[in-house]
């Protein structure tokens, strides 16, 4: 027998049966999990299985009448894309249409009322010192004794909000000198004190300079008092009388007032049940200041909070805030983060904080998630108006579905017809390799549906179609080289050894070259390309698995029947197909028989 040439170490046959067991384990977890998820099919893309389509109209915000233009609306778009898809590989197609429209197309079987709210939610994101805050419902009906009672509620501060309102308009200058509490109610002059300058005054300094107006004017008529200002009893006006269980009430909350000034909102309560009604402070940061934030659990409590960081500008303008509101008692010590004039969050300030935050509460998983993906991507330039949510049909239809899978399955007959005229015996293997790839990328795209939320459209089907090329090319890479050996003379089980590790080389280079334009191609595009390119590169990786833990485990144990390793003419190892003579075998000899004359072409 010939030695090994110097400077080449013969690969060993390793044990090809572990692999292939791997490979098993692998299909039946995969195969079984796709079972106990519930989903036995890939979730389809609007394109294939429909959706709901949303127009929004861009609108100018108060004050700013150039801001619909071409640079905007694709910031918008990129905006309104982060946030949809933050949800998951969704899919989701976010596109301009004219000069002010965006058009969003959600596949069908996304969670679509939270993406429709993710998307609705357009307006800028701010952050607003909180002034006052109470339940909100509808407001109560005055009762016959609440004019003839009012001196009376007002003497024991037990006046309600109509009753209040009513005092604070009517309140005539003999009142006001009479008794002193009538000049305003207790959150009247709250709502006053917070609105000047300082929009969170310290708690002593206001306690100070109501003695001291109080024994000054005692003998004389006061002079009108910032409650009785036409602009601030406006807001209480309509704070009393905000609703925010009428849903139209809600949305009229707060509309059309600037950042710069004072407003009404609507939140839900901590329990997320009931609805609270607020008076807010201009806002002092704006959503452009926010960096990035993460739902996150904390490792002590292992509750769900969500963490902020700012820019450096808005590090500087958060300190500011909360160092003035971690001294003030509750609702004072709050700020609220109001997106689309709601209140998604209330959250109370314990210390000064600049460049990150935490906000902890009642979060769960979703709730989390939800608030982090506002906060990183709620930052819009523009404002949003739903103008239509239609339901779609399916773009290509079952139909065209259809007529794309006869052509790849035409594609793979016409693939495996040549592999069993070229390759005769050596296409079984080929055809194995193919079925394991397919069902292995079958079931890990159905349970990625549910998982990261991605959905198959048609692109992503052209790159599974794609993939059979990649993969029936690994193959060919490793006969070609299998057979190389076998025309220098080897037999077919050294020469599957000497042969795998240049294919495998080979391999990986082409793969990894695949791999990279796929993964180039879903950074730098979006939409229905994504799809594309995130098939392209599964199925790159997953030719890498197969042929390790499948093809060549295989090949080596097939190797060792005798019906390729004596070269039968429809084993792919022909001699005459292979244009060699046939191998000159030695015959077999008994122990202690007498060595001849070695043949030369044996050695």
């Amino acid at each position: 027998m010939a030695a090994p040439k110097k400077g080449r170490r013969q690969s060993a046959p390793g044990k090809p049966g572990r692999a292939l067991v791997f490979i098993l384990i692998a299909l039946v977890a995969l195969t079984g999990g796709m079972f106990l998820s519930g989903h036995t099919t890939p979730r389809l893309g609007i394109d294939l299985a429909g959706g709901t389509s949303i127009t929004l109209e861009a609108r100018n915000e108060p004050g700013q009448k150039n801001a619909i233009n071409p640079t905007n609306m694709n910031t918008a778009v990129d905006i309104i894309n982060n946030r949809v898809n933050g949800l998951g590989v969704s899919e989701a197609e976010v596109q301009t249409q004219g000069d002010r429209n965006i058009i969003v197309n959600i596949p069908k079987g996304t969670n679509e009322k939270q993406a429709r709210e993710q998307v609705g939610t357009t307006a800028q994101l701010y952050f607003r010192p909180v002034i006052t805050q109470a339940p909100s419902g509808p407001a109560p009906e005055p009762s016959p004794s609440s004019s003839s009672g009012t001196d009376k509620d007002k003497a024991t501060g037990k006046a309600t909000d109509k009753a209040t309102d009513k005092a604070t308009d009517k309140a005539t200058d003999k009142d006001a000198a009479n008794s002193p509490s009538s000049s305003a109610s207790p959150q009247g002059r709250a709502v006053s004190e917070a609105l000047k300058a300082d929009p969170t005054p310290n708690p002593s300094d206001k306690a100070k300079d109501d003695q001291a107006k109080d024994g000054k004017k005692k003998d004389e008529k006061p002079s009108p008092t910032p409650s009785t200002d036409p602009a601030t009893a406006k807001l209480q006006e309509q704070f009393t009388k905000l609703d925010c269980t009428d849903k139209k009430a809600r949305a009229a909350a707060g509309k059309g007032v600037k950042p710069s000034e004072p407003t009404i909102a609507c939140g839900k309560s901590p329990d997320g049940k009931t609805w609270d009604k607020f008076i807010l402070a201009p806002a002092e940061v704006d959503g452009k200041d926010v960096d990035e934030a993460q739902a996150t659990i904390r490792q002590d409590t292992g509750a769900w909070v969500v963490n902020m960081d700012f820019t450096k500008s808005g590090s500087k303008k958060f300190a500011k805030t909360t160092s003035k509101l971690s001294t003030q008692q509750p609702p004072q010590n709050q700020f609220a983060i109001v997106m689309d004039g709601e209140v998604v969050s209330a959250p109370s300030v314990r210390t000064t904080l600049s460049a990150n935050a935490e906000i902890s509460g009642s979060f769960n998983q979703e709730s989390a998630k939800d608030l982090a993906n506002i906060l990183s991507y709620g930052a819009l330039p523009l404002t949003f108006h739903e103008q239509s949510v239609t339901t779609v049909s399916p773009a290509l239809g079952g139909e065209q579905l259809k007529a794309g899978l006869i052509a790849g399955a035409i594609g793979l007959a016409l693939v495996v017809i040549y592999l069993v005229v070229y390759y005769r015996g050596l296409s079984l293997i080929a055809i194995a390799s193919l079925l394991v790839s397919a069902a292995l990328t079958y079931t890990i795209m159905t349970l990625l549906g549910p998982t990261i939320k991605f959905a198959l459209n048609l692109p992503a089907v052209c790159g599974a179609i794609v993939a059979i090329g990649i993969t029936a090319d690994s193959f060919i890479v490793f006969f070609e080289r299998v057979r190389d050996e076998v025309r220098e003379g080897r037999t077919l089980r050294p020469a599957v050894e000497r042969a795998w590790p240049r294919a495998r080389r080979t391999i990986l280079v082409s793969d990894f070259v695949s791999f990279l334009a796929a993964a180039v191609l879903f950074i730098v595009t979006v939409g229905k390309v994504q799809g594309f390119a995130f098939t392209l590169g599964l199925t790159t990786l997953l030719d890498v698995v197969v042929v390790f833990f499948f093809t060549k485990p295989l090949m080596t144990l097939m190797a060792r029947r005798k019906f390729f390793a004596d070269g039968h003419k429809w084993s792919g190892f022909d001699p005459k197909r292979l244009g060699i003579k046939p191998p000159i075998r030695r015959s077999r000899r008994t122990a202690g028989s007498s060595v001849g004359p070695v043949d030369p072409k044996e050695a």
